[in-house]
């Protein structure tokens, strides 16, 4: 039986200068967070390198994400990966729908490089993770639950390259025509 990776296990994927991502900021849940990186939610990354984001590229986002409502998500409960702390996003269905609309959209992007298979990992906002996550107690997280939030837009941002973090490149509303 095949094992079944997780985010500890993968061998680290790394990030290339001018990958970028789509992701929801979470700012409700950015003083929970225990990563150099915001509270966030990755709907697909990486998505296409950013000499392949076009103008074109551009409006198809602004046109998917005005296609889709702001949505309203609670993070009720801890789970883990071994090696991560997470948060999972309900309803995530909303969440999935994007990430299919994306991966329909440019097939090419495939979620983790593949890493864990063609659909990626289930919608999840990571609190924590590497060395000492697993000894950090669940409890540490839930007086702050259930936290809610609103999302009303979704970031493409890009990196230079491993180690040196990702910057914002543009923000789509959702539901706002484009």
């Amino acid at each position: 039986m095949p094992t079944r990776r997780t985010p500890d296990n993968h061998g680290g994927w790394p990030d290339l200068p001018g990958d970028t991502a789509l992701t929801i900021h979470v700012p409700e849940a950015d003083t929970l967070v225990r990563t150099p990186s915001r509270a966030h939610i990755t709907l697909l990354y990486p998505f296409l390198p950013l000499a392949r984001i076009t103008p074109e590229t551009d409006a198809d986002l602004r046109a998917l994400f005005s296609a889709t409502p702001p949505l309203p998500l609670t993070f009720a409960e801890v789970r883990r990966w071994p090696g991560v702390l997470y948060l999972p996003p309900t309803p995530d269905d909303p969440l999935r729908s994007l990430t299919k609309s994306l991966r329909s959209r440019w097939p090419e992007a495939v979620p983790y490089r593949g890493i864990f298979g063609d659909e990626g990992l289930d919608p999840h906002l990571t609190l924590a993770s590497g060395a000492g996550t697993d000894d950090i107690p669940e409890t540490e997280f839930t007086p702050a639950l259930p936290l809610h939030a609103r999302v009303e837009s979704v970031n493409l941002i890009v990196t230079e390259g491993a180690g040196t973090g990702w910057r914002d490149l543009r923000t789509y509303p959702l539901g706002v025509p484009a």
